[in-house]
């Protein structure tokens, strides 16, 4: 398991790909699942130029770990992956990677989504948007789950 906050831009394919091609588990697993948020240029109807992502250090990978290791209780996971950002994210830059390795693809598709909606509800993040007339606090994440 890697867990990891990068003050830097980072490519979630490349990081992905670098990830496994070290990995020690080659053949033991049937699906990976994985999940990219991007930095997009609006909210709440108006246009975000950036964002600074703020942590509180100790508290928050502490967290991040709980979250992981609670999707390996809930779930047969073989390996897990998740990087997030902190710092000024600008539009267009992966805030977060989080992949999960598994023997069955509904593992996979569940450890992953439950990792990312806690990260997004929970997670001890606080993020300040940069907008065309000023910045403002985000006071809570848009929920993971349509409508539909």
């Amino acid at each position: 398991m890697l867990i990891e906050l990068r003050q830097e831009q980072f490519d979630a394919f490349a990081a992905l790909e670098k990830y496994q091609s070290d990995f020690e588990h080659k053949g033991k697993f049937g699906a990976t699942a994985s999940f990219i948020g991007t930095m997009r240029d609006f909210n709440e109807g108006d246009n975000v130029l950036s964002m600074t992502l703020e942590y509180y250090p100790g508290m928050t990978e502490k967290h991040l770990k709980q979250i992981c290791d609670e999707a390996c209780e809930r779930w047969t996971l073989i390996d897990v992956l998740l990087i997030h950002r902190v710092g000024e994210v600008h539009v267009g830059e992966p805030i977060v990677l989080v992949s999960v390795w598994t023997a069955h693809r509904g593992d996979a598709f569940d450890a992953c989504r439950f990792i990312m909606e806690d990260l997004k509800s929970k997670a001890p993040f606080w993020k300040k948007e940069m907008l065309d007339d000023g910045e403002r606090w985000v006071e809570s994440n848009t929920s993971g789950y349509s409508n539909k």
